[in-house]
């Protein structure tokens, strides 16, 4: 999805938010290992793409919501409650499965986030959207949506759903040291696990996944950047 509306050239972060649009906007296509992808031993990927045969995936979205800190576009993630059904005490995005009046996955996203942290879907500038992902275990086909917040969130934590909240600068996220690879056993098999260590919680998974495609395109929108001012 393309961005419409103008960054603000006089905020400290608006070089984050023109980089950003850059980034959603650009057709690229990326390789596997730009990728945080749950490997096997043998370096390939343990991740299905796509459901098996015959299974219908339910259709869900979640938001990437930044807002401005200082210099910086700081990111939300939430920390998934015990009492929720699935994916538990684990790092996520805001979102959750579409319903029958959403008007795409936009709409979802931001309805999700109103219902879990309280954020306003009219206080939000959708920005964009990366690819759709699978998620096996709860048989979810998910699109993330980028969006922009212009001023500090003010949440009200729905903690049926939502633990915590915790939160990454976008200069943090691109930093390749944040990115740790460990060997875990899932599902019976020994496998390598690359996360995002985040204040103390590894964010791995779908969520390691989508954002590691954010900061891919960043990281070529930043090279393209650079190379027309040079």
């Amino acid at each position: 999805m393309l961005a419409v509306d103008i960054a603000h050239n006089d905020a400290p972060w608006a070089e984050w938010e023109r980089l950003l649009r850059r980034a959603l906007s650009a057709t690229v296509s990326l390789s596997d290992d730009q990728l945080l992808l749950i490997r096997d031993l043998q370096g390939r990927s343990f991740r299905p793409r796509e459901p098996a045969p015959g299974v219908v995936p339910r259709i869900g979205a979640v938001l990437i919501v930044l807002y401005p800190d200082a210099a910086d576009l700081r990111l939300l993630l939430t920390v998934r409650s015990n009492r929720v059904a699935s994916h538990r005490g684990e790092v996520s995005l805001p979102g959750g499965a579409a319903d029958p009046d959403d008007d795409g996955p936009a709409a979802t996203a931001l309805r999700e986030c109103a219902e879990e942290l309280g954020i306003a879907p009219d206080a939000v500038t959708v920005l964009g959207t990366l690819t759709p992902v699978y998620i096996l275990p709860s048989n979810f086909r998910i699109t993330p949506v980028v969006g922009l917040l212009r001023t500090l969130p003010h949440f009200t934590i729905n903690h049926h759903e939502v633990d915590r909240v915790i939160t990454v600068t976008l200069r943090e996220l691109l930093d390749p040291a944040l990115v740790v690879v460990e060997r875990w056993t899932l599902h019976g098999h020994e496998v390598l696990v690359p996360y995002f260590a985040i204040a103390g919680y590894k964010v791995w998974g779908a969520t390691a996944l989508i954002l590691s495609e954010l900061t891919a395109r960043m990281r070529i929108a930043r090279i393209a950047y650079n190379a027309e001012a040079s």
